[in-house]
């Protein structure tokens, strides 16, 4: 007879992927998403234009962009589900000639389908490369069809051209004649075909160069004044200081609705006056709840690695884990304690999980400290909120 009545129980914690669908669809059609289309030969400095505007790590950044055609890759940021940038890289150009023709046929392509997307070109050309023609032939066949599709030429690796070894760039821009002369060659090379052009050099960490990413600002503002206000908007946040959170509360605003779903179940399953009884269908239920939010950040984990992330933020509560189910052994107010501290102790996962996600989508390597404390207030938070359901 308890077979049915289990079975019923862990039903609970299946994922209702047309649900997840339906909302994800809901917020990715509101979000004022960009997609830019690198345009470059290999090793111009696209990826680190990508590392500039996002803030994620190169080796994220490379592991992100996905094949999407023959000659084209694409990374959407921060995820394929919610994206706010989605670069499209070109692969091969430069290296064969003859695959000019079909990489313009591959992007005309792309480009034919209609979207509410705002979209930009970034030409992107280092400051001493001046054997151009196969990017300049598709620049030329882009700007002919697409005119109204703004382009940004983006002139990178200046440091190449300092006339002396400098450990830190000049103030900005530079004023060099070597890149002076070669800046306005390049311009003349791709006269017309072009809205704004900017300098920029963006090296890694072990470079030595700092800033790390040199005319970033620069950037930000050509590309602002290109797009529309929202996309311009979206941009700037982006960049800001309070990126993690300006993020973060994206995505929680969907996030906080599982959240919640998975607290209430919690609760329920709590309330059984049968001390451990409930701890193997709760773990199951916070391993699931984990699964789902990485999946909503990007991330696809299986149960397993769930497990291990709930392990690596939530082992400071392991000790009340073991209070909450020993409590039941009072009569008349255990179980009730119990599933208020189930309910709150989920929702307080939840927010963790999310702290924990927004660092990775971010490219940074979660803080165990700041998810302690998003878990702890959290925790709190959840407790009051519970006991006035429960009075209610």
């Amino acid at each position: 007879m308890k077979l049915p009545s289990i079975k019923k129980t862990l039903d609970l914690f299946k994922v209702d992927e047309t649900e997840i669908a339906h909302i994800l669809e809901s917020v990715r059609s509101q979000l004022p998403t960009t997609e830019a289309l690198l345009i470059g030969k290999p090793q111009a400095g696209k990826s680190s234009i990508v590392r500039g505007l996002t803030g994620v790590g190169e080796e994220i950044v490379g592991q992100g962009f996905r094949p999407h055609t023959q000659y084209t890759k694409r990374y959407a940021y921060p995820s394929e589900d919610l994206p706010l940038l989605i670069f499209t890289d070109t692969v091969g150009l430069g290296d064969v000639d003859k695959n000019t023709e079909e990489i313009i046929t591959e992007l005309t392509t792309q480009l034919d389908i209609e979207t509410k997307r705002a979209r930009i070109l970034i030409l992107t050309v280092k400051i001493n490369d001046f054997a151009t023609d196969s990017l300049k032939n598709i620049a030329e066949n882009l700007r002919k069809k697409y005119p109204q599709i703004p382009c940004l030429l983006v002139v990178t690796s200046l440091h190449e051209l300092y006339p002396n070894l400098h450990s830190n760039h000049p103030e900005y821009p530079p004023n060099f004649p070597e890149i002076d002369r070669a800046f306005s060659e390049i311009k003349n090379t791709f006269s017309d075909l072009f809205d704004q052009a900017t300098l920029i050099d963006f090296t890694l960490e072990e470079d030595g160069f700092i800033p790390m990413f040199y005319g970033l600002e620069n950037l930000r503002d050509s590309l602002a004044e290109l797009l529309p206000s929202a996309e311009a908007k979206t941009i700037h946040q982006l960049l800001d200081e309070t990126v993690n959170s300006q993020l973060g509360n994206l995505y929680k605003n969907v996030a906080r609705r599982y959240i919640l779903a998975f607290s209430v179940m919690a609760v329920t399953l709590a309330a059984v006056p049968l001390p451990f009884a409930t701890m193997p269908v709760l773990t199951a239920l916070e391993v699931t709840m984990v699964g789902v939010l990485g999946r909503l950040y990007g991330q696809t984990i299986n149960p397993s690695q769930a497990g291990g992330i709930i392990s690596a933020i939530a082992g400071g509560f392991l000790a009340q884990v073991v209070g909450r189910e020993l409590i039941k052994f009072i009569p008349g107010f255990g179980a009730v304690v119990a599933a208020s501290w189930a309910g709150a102790y989920t929702w307080a996962l939840g927010e963790g999980a999310c702290a924990y996600f927004g660092d990775i989508v971010g490219g940074k390597k979660p803080n165990p400290e700041k998810i302690k404390a998003v878990m702890k207030d959290a925790f709190k938070d959840a407790k009051k909120q519970l006991k006035i359901n429960q009075e209610n």
